[in-house]
Formats: structure tokens, C-alpha cells, sequence
């Protein structure tokens, strides 16, 4: 499904059989099951038959199942898009995604798997850009396949490639994360930020997130379970929000019942974008349990 909540993605290295276990138990949205950096070439192989049985076996409830791929310029990658897909993975992710055609070549292996399968359709895919040449092709990259669900940034290999390194302030990622939100928004797919590691200043993880959030990204990639709560209680909507939110919405169903354009609400007026992010609030809202869809079609 393409339209979920996807606030958190947490990071699991496929060759640890007590993370793939385990991880759902910590709640996040989604969990992210690495088959590129975090296996060594030597663990190739039995890294993919560990993430494929665990697919077909442990039931991971609602929590979404990703899994990042070696890419296609190894020997590894077209077996790790065969093998996923074969075990029912929810998202398929290709690292260090440079251009369209990455897509389109992941795209054809994955038709051609689910063809075998008779499950047309059913993977999703998303891509990790990680250069300054994926970021300027972020928009043709997030339109290539109408499997694509969403965009992340991978930012160790972009510093690396911008011949900088990362800061605490974040600017050098700057540039990117906008063009890559952009490029989501004008292909109307999600959008998902780079993990933070250090986790002993979880302030300054906390500020990040409030950062990426206002930015617009729908998330944010993690790697330890006490980022999960952080994450998520930043991307749940306040009560002060929820509560303005029902009240405009109301306002515009009160306005629509009596045929009139004009909608105002707390004595301000209230125009169609204010009408949008207040449903995108309660859906929000919803979606991380806050209040019920009864509540707002009671209004």
C-alpha cells in the first residue's frame, strides 16, 4: 500500500537472525532489512536465505517489510531482488540510485519475478539517493516506475561524494533533502530522511527530526529502537492540533452543507490549503491512534 503511515524505518542488518526476530517488537512503521552495507561480500549469500525465510516465516503484523538490495553492478543484486520478492517483501529498496534507468532495470526483474509468481503488481519499490548525481535527477528518479512509493536520502556516501563531511548543524544536507522532498511531492510519493547515528545527544536527534518534519519529509530512517519513540512522538499531530484541525474541518462540511464558499473558523477565514493540512493532521492523528475515524465523520 502506498498511502501508510511511514514515520519511522528502522534498520536491521540481514545477517542478524535476533534483529529480524525481534525488531517489530519496538513499533516502528517500517522496518528496513539490509542486504548491502551491513553484510560483508563473504555473508552474501547466506545473509539473503536468513532475510528470505525470515519473510516467509515471522509474522510481522502491520509493520511494513523493506528490503535494501545489493545493486545491480554486483554479483549479488538481481538474486537479492529475486529472492525478496519470491518471500512476499513489501518494498524492495535499491541503493545508491543514480539515475531512471536504475529503476527501470530493477523494475523489469521484480515484473519478471511476480509474473512467475502470479502476483502482478505486488512489490513496491523505493530508491536511495546518495550522490550529487542522484539528487539532480531526484525528479525523474521518483517517476520512473509507478511502483515507486518513496525517495530517501543516504547521506554518508553523499558527503563522501560531496567531499565534505557530516555536521551537527546539518547544512551540507540541506540542498539535497529539499530537492529530494520536491522531487516526492511533484511525483506524489513519500519522502524519507538519513539516519542519524549518534545516539548520545538524543536532543540533538530530537531537533533533526522536528527539523525533517517541517521540511516535509514523512519520515526518518533509524537505526536503535529509543530513536522509534522520538520519531513518532514528534510526527503525532498535538492535541492543540487535532482539536483546531476538527474545528476547521467541521467549519468546512457546515459551509459545503449550506452551499456557501465562505468558511470561517475562530474568526479567521479559511481557505482550501488551511482545509488540506487539517485533514492531512487528522489523518495523521488517526493513523498513529491518537483519536478514531469515527470522530471525524461525526462532525
Amino acid at each position: 500500500m502506498k498511502d501508510r503511515l511511514r514515520r519511522t524505518m528502522m534498520f536491521l542488518p540481514g545477517n542478524n537472525p535476533g534483529m529480524l526476530t525481534d525488531a517489530h517488537i519496538y513499533r516502528p512503521d517500517s522496518i528496513m532489512i539490509d542486504l548491502e552495507d551491513a553484510v560483508s561480500i563473504n555473508q552474501k549469500d547466506a545473509a539473503r536465505m536468513l532475510v528470505y525465510h525470515a519473510l516467509k516465516t515471522i509474522d510481522y503484523g502491520d509493520v511494513e517489510t523493506v528490503v535494501r538490495v545489493n545493486g545491480l553492478d554486483t554479483p549479488f543484486g538481481e538474486e537479492d531482488i529475486r529472492a525478496v520478492v519470491r518471500a512476499g517483501v513489501n518494498v524492495v529498496r535499491l541503493p545508491k540510485t543514480d539515475t531512471a534507468q536504475d529503476i527501470i532495470d530493477v523494475d523489469r526483474i521484480i515484473t519478471e519475478t511476480e509474473e512467475e509468481l502470479g502476483c502482478q503488481g505486488r512489490t513496491l519499490m523505493m530508491a536511495a539517493i546518495e550522490s550529487a548525481t542522484g539528487v539532480l535527477n531526484a525528479v525523474e528518479i521518483a517517476q520512473a516506475s509507478p511502483r515507486m512509493m518513496g525517495i530517501a536520502l543516504g547521506a554518508e556516501d553523499y558527503v563522501t561524494n560531496l567531499k565534505t563531511t557530516r555536521s551537527a548543524h546539518g547544512w551540507e544536507l540541506f540542498a539535497a533533502r529539499s530537492q529530494i522532498v520536491l522531487a516526492a511531492r511533484n511525483a506524489g510519493i513519500a519522502c524519507f530522511d538519513t539516519v542519524n547515528s549518534n545516539l548520545k545527544d538524543m536532543e540533538q536527534f530530537r531537533n533533526e527530526v522536528q527539523f525533517i518534519k517541517d521540511l516535509g519529509f514523512d519520515g526518518k530512517s533509524v537505526i536503535h529502537p529509543k530513536q522509534v519513540a522520538v520519531v513518532n512522538e514528534i510526527y503525532t499531530p498535538t492535541e492543540k492540533e487535532i482539536k483546531s484541525s476538527l474545528r476547521i474541518i467541521a467549519g468546512a462540511r457546515e459551509a459545503e452543507r449550506k452551499g456557501s464558499g465562505v468558511i470561517t473558523v475562530d474568526g479567521k477565514m479559511v481557505d482550501g490549503p488551511i482545509i488540506v493540512r487539517a485533514q492531512r493532521t487528522l489523518d495523521l492523528a488517526i493513523a498513529s491512534g491518537v483519536i478514531k475515524e469515527e470522530d471525524i465523520r461525526e462532525l
